[in-house]
């Protein structure tokens, strides 16, 4: 009699764990299978690369729409900081991360360096240009150059620092674009507010010159030519961090997926993709 009653304790015991686990793993695939959409902010110059990797995760988690918010990681830090919302941060610079991380809405352990990049100065194809390079950029007829707060516009400003041809300040960001100009001899510069409008201005002939990354030469080829590629001697890394940003009106669906989306920007599967838009992965 006992050990009847043993078996069918022990078999309600085993009955009820096992319903408890069908019950989680359901709920587990409930949360994966929900419709849900992220907020991904990154640097404009990340826009075509990162527009290929969500639509190679979409391809596993197609309920995930990933809305990407391509700006300067300057204006970008701003619209967080005044409370848009965000589910992850991809930079081109430390700096903004920096001051995200300061001001406490990095997620914390999330943030990771994904990238490098390299500054390059650009012209429009068989433009004739007298410039070779940053060293004589003051002969350019005209200049497209991103603003101090941009960081390609930093990392111009770092150089020409470096070149001599800026005085050296504590924060070259807040080098205007009048101060470069006058340093170059009065040339005409066209202050853009994103490395993307750089690449447009020098692309459509607007300015004879510009710098952007080497990364942002990706399918125009055929139109532009790098003149130089900046040594990392003048500008420094161009290292992109990421980070998973805290989100306080995500649910439970929205933030899984802000996981794995940030953990796919950090796969393998990703890295090919960055290796294939002339991006380097080797951030180790």
């Amino acid at each position: 009699m006992k050990r009847k009653v043993f078996v069918l304790l022990l078999t309600g015991i085993m009955g009820l764990n096992l319903l408890a686990g069908c019950q989680g793993k359901e709920k587990e695939e409930t949360v994966m299978a929900e419709e849900t959409e992220i907020q991904v902010f990154i640097a404009a110059s990340l826009n075509a690369v990162m527009t290929e990797i969500a639509e190679k995760f979409n391809e596993d988690y197609p309920n995930v729409k990933i809305t990407l918010n391509a700006d300067s990681s300057g204006t970008l830090l701003t619209q967080i900081q005044e409370g848009y919302e965000c589910d992850i941060f991809f930079s081109a610079a430390q700096k903004q991360m920096d001051e995200l991380e300061a001001d406490g809405f990095v997620i914390e352990g999330t943030r990771a360096d994904v990238v490098n990049n390299q500054v390059v100065v650009l012209t429009l194809k068989d433009s004739g240009t007298k410039v070779t390079g940053l060293e004589n950029l003051k002969d350019a007829e005209s200049i497209a150059l991103a603003g101090g707060s941009v960081p390609v516009g930093k990392y111009t400003r770092q150089a020409l620092v470096n070149l001599d041809l800026l005085e050296e300040v504590e924060d070259v960001s807040l080098i205007t674009t009048e101060e470069v100009s006058a340093a170059l001899g009065g040339a005409e510069i066209s202050e853009q507010d994103n490395v993307s409008k750089v690449l447009i201005a020098v692309a459509e002939g607007s300015c004879e010159v510009g710098t952007t990354y080497y990364s942002d030469t990706y399918g125009y080829e055929d139109k532009v030519e790098i003149i130089e590629t900046v040594s990392y001697d003048l500008t420094g890394n161009v290292i992109y961090p990421v980070s998973r940003v805290v989100n306080d009106e995500a649910d439970e669906a929205q933030e899984q997926s802000a996981v794995d989306f940030y953990n796919f920007i950090l796969s393998d599967d990703a890295k090919a993709i960055f290796d294939a838009y002339y991006f380097d992965t080797n951030v180790g």
